[in-house]
């Protein structure tokens, strides 16, 4: 069996994080996710999902992103039940986050932070930072090896390797 979805939309409310009895982190927030196709009266309509993250995830999301920002969900959809408050049965049907990243352009609010995407268990880099987009040789082996790049560090990187090319 698989179990993906791929979502990319506009947060409905800012996030706000809490904390477990345990500790952990957690974050629940909807997104804004418009369909393909517009209605008979023109008029394009869109479904909204609802999201959670966890530990780091979720302080990524509390810190970077706001109500209207543009966002990608990378992750599973899972179903519980539960009992609201006047005793009725009820079914919640989530999404579960294993990457949150950035999209959208330099017009998006997103684009002015300088932070990496938060996956799980490593973190990813942000759709418009290519993974692997650098590479600098090793000093013993002289083999290269990738270097996963941010805007942090990609400048000071590519230094490093243009002086080891050049020497």
């Amino acid at each position: 069996m698989f179990n993906k979805a791929i979502l990319i939309g506009r947060l409905t409310a800012d996030p706000e994080l809490k904390q477990t009895g345990s500790g952990t982190y957690v974050v629940n927030f909807q997104i804004a996710v418009d369909r393909r196709f517009k209605s008979q009266d023109g008029e394009r309509k869109a479904d909204f999902i609802t999201i959670v993250c966890w530990r780091q995830q979720a302080e990524f999301v509390a810190k970077y992103f706001h109500k209207g920002d543009p966002i990608g969900i990378d992750g599973s959809i899972q179903t519980r039940n539960y009992e609201d408050r006047q005793g009725n049965k009820r079914t919640a049907v989530e999404v579960v986050a294993d990457n949150v990243f950035f999209v959208g352009g330099k017009g998006s609010g997103a684009s002015q932070m300088a932070a990496p995407a938060v996956s799980s268990p490593a973190p990813a880099a942000p759709s418009r930072w290519p993974v692997m987009d650098l590479v600098a040789p090793t000093a013993t082996l002289r083999k290269w090896r990738p270097i996963t790049t941010s805007p942090s560090n990609c400048a000071f990187h590519h230094q490093i390797y243009l002086k080891r090319r050049v020497s």
